[in-house]
């Protein structure tokens, strides 16, 4: 099996609290920043997404804090989709720092929501496949 996506994120100062460490909710952000990373990678934007009647809606989000990251470290963001049919999938996300400590895990469930119907769709993974130029991304 092939390594997972991954992007570098530097952290900022102003990320930080009173501790000095990355604030919790900061953590969802670089989560964030890597799923639509991966997707723009695979060639699907959010006008693509809009232009098929879906969204993205994340339905679950559960952190592991493992190590303290500090302004200025720089952390690798892994982004991992697990499709298992239905309407959800699930996404595993690791945030490494360059001297490869695990700083956090993070795994999340999510979906397509139709945007007119306001309901999720089935199969979500056959959009990403329709969208993707290259599917390899989410494990097709």
């Amino acid at each position: 099996m092939s390594e997972p996506f991954s992007v570098r994120i530097t952290v900022r100062g102003y990320e930080t609290d009173v501790q000095g460490h990355v604030n919790q909710s900061v953590y969802i952000n670089y989560a964030e920043h890597a799923r639509w990373s991966l997707l723009r990678a695979a060639g699907i934007t959010q006008t693509g997404l809009i232009g098929k009647g879906v969204g993205p809606v994340a339905l679950e989000t559960t952190i592991r804090y493992k190590r303290e990251l500090l302004a200025g470290d720089e952390v690798d963001v892994t982004c991992a989709f697990e499709w298992s049919g239905g309407k959800i999938f699930r996404i595993h996300q690791t945030m490494r720092k360059a001297d490869g400590t695990v700083a956090a895990e993070l795994t999340a469930v999510g979906g397509l929501m139709d945007l007119k119907e306001r309901r999720m769709v089935a199969n979500p993974q056959d959009y990403f496949k329709e969208l993707a130029t290259d599917p390899s991304l989410f494990g097709f």
